[in-house]
């Protein structure tokens, strides 16, 4: 299993959005690394869900219920997208503050690339997060 982050704006689409539509096609990434990552996911990774712009804090855990396939938002290029699936809300947000002061979080690809959309976690900065959250799987 693999593990990741997606970014979303809450004003575009938000946690609360994400779970009352039940899923949803995760389109719209337009970054070569994104698209890369995007193509590694596989059914079943988890997914810590963020809210960029406004909150800038993690607050849910999803899974990738479809790997890679075409993006039909593309208007030109190959682009990809995955179907992610809400698991659950965060018992508590984690902040990027927070984050950026955890020792095993402060160099992942969200604090050192902070306008990537679609990053992976390793297994031990994934529990780390959830234990950030109060969450347990």
């Amino acid at each position: 299993m693999n593990y990741w982050l997606v970014k979303s704006e809450p004003a575009a689409y938000s946690w609360a959005a994400f779970v009352k539509d039940g899923g949803t096609a995760w389109t719209g990434v337009r970054n070569f690394t994104a698209r890369l990552n995007l193509r590694a996911m596989k059914c079943g990774d988890r997914v810590c869900f963020y809210h960029s712009v406004t909150g800038k804090e993690v607050v849910g855990l999803a899974q990738v219920t479809r790997e890679a396939y075409p993006d039909a938002t593309a208007k030109e290029g190959d682009w990809s997208c995955v179907d992610l699936a809400p698991v659950k809300a965060f018992v508590k947000p984690v902040p990027l503050e927070v984050i950026k002061s955890d020792a095993l979080l402060a160099g992942i690809p969200l604090v050192r690339q902070s306008r990537l959309s679609v990053s992976p976690l390793t297994k031990e900065q994934f529990a780390r997060v959830l234990a950030l959250g109060g969450t347990k799987l």
